[in-house]
């Protein structure tokens, strides 16, 4: 068993090396410029949706799922459009606070990481067997709770794909710094 406290200097370097590396994919690359598009009229959907407080809506919403058996209810449904709409405040996004939640999310990940690496490998363990547990435990924590939204909300598959693979360049880092620093 090897303590989490052992594990500091992977555990910072690996949060360190995905908050770049998100920031090279989502930023830098083009790799996420085109993934959300313009809505058709954008004005009229800023005037109909301007009332609407920060949160998350159905379009259309039922307030009971026994309104989904109602026709008059089923037709909103089959004459569209449907989804899920994520209203956040006005103003411009505050980027130090996202930022800073990002990245302590990532420390968050790598000690979630680090535990579980630290109860299933000794010191000692080879480069390549650390890298194989940190490495599936990374991306099954930064990238599969992106296909329940595919699945449940309509997230875009595209979207999760991306974020799969985006997902497994962060869980390649982590599993670096991991195998690299693991104690001997």
């Amino acid at each position: 068993m090897v303590s989490i406290l052992d594990l500091w200097l992977p555990i910072v370097l690996s949060a360190v090396a995905v908050f770049f590396a998100g920031y090279l994919l989502w930023s830098l690359l083009p790799w996420h410029k085109k993934d959300y598009g313009k809505l058709p009229d954008e004005e009229a959907a800023r005037d109909a949706l301007r009332a609407a407080s920060p949160g998350a809506y159905y379009v259309p919403h039922a307030e009971d799922p026994k309104m989904l058996a109602d026709p008059e209810h089923r037709k909103k449904w089959d004459e569209g459009p449907v989804g899920i709409l994520f209203m956040w405040p006005k103003g411009t996004p505050n980027m130090g606070k996202t930022l800073g939640l990002s990245f302590a999310w990532n420390v968050v990940m790598a000690i979630l990481v680090a535990y579980v690496a630290g109860r299933t490998l000794e010191p000692g363990t080879d480069y390549l067997q650390v890298f194989r547990v940190v490495g599936t435990v990374t991306w099954l924590g930064y990238g599969t709770g992106m296909v329940y939204e595919s699945i449940w909300f309509g997230r875009p598959w595209k979207l999760t794909g991306k974020q799969l693979v985006d997902a497994l360049a962060y869980a390649l880092l982590t599993a670096g710094f991991f195998g690299w620093l693991w104690p001997r």
